[in-house]
């Protein structure tokens, strides 16, 4: 896989970083931003947000059942960006694509899941946007 692949808005990835022992988080606002980044939104009292600042080295995992299943290992730049109170941009510039599709199997469903509190899902759509927005720039 040269080029990361297309994925629906929402789609559930999981967010690794390094800097100690390893620690993964879901996430629902990875948004493609081109060939080789990502855009995604974190709350700024994560803990994976406080890992990238010290150490950039991280990797998304996205496996959406629609033929997407890859690992984009990144060095992360926390942006200047707040795109939704509290929440901040950053930018995953992949290196290497791991793509995990085999002809001997299909992955016919990732992870999906559902905002139960409304204005969390709201502000989910909204993160969503401002990042695809920051990415068309």
């Amino acid at each position: 896989m040269r080029e990361l692949p297309e994925w629906e808005g929402g789609a559930v990835a999981v967010l690794s970083t390094a800097g100690g022992a390893p620690h993964a988080i879901p996430v629902s606002t990875a948004v493609r931003a081109g060939p080789a980044r990502v855009l995604l939104g974190l709350a700024a009292h994560r803990e994976s947000l406080a890992r990238m600042r010290r150490e950039p080295r991280c990797a998304l995992t996205i496996v959406t059942g629609a033929d997407v299943a890859c690992t984009a290992h990144a060095h992360a730049t926390v942006l200047d960006d707040e795109v939704a109170e509290g929440v901040v941009a950053v930018a995953l510039d992949v290196y290497a694509i791991q793509d995990h599709m085999q002809p001997r199997f299909a992955i016919e469903a990732g992870v999906t899941w559902r905002w139960t509190d409304e204005d969390a899902a709201e502000r989910d759509r909204a993160v969503r946007a401002a990042l695809s927005e920051l990415a068309r720039r």
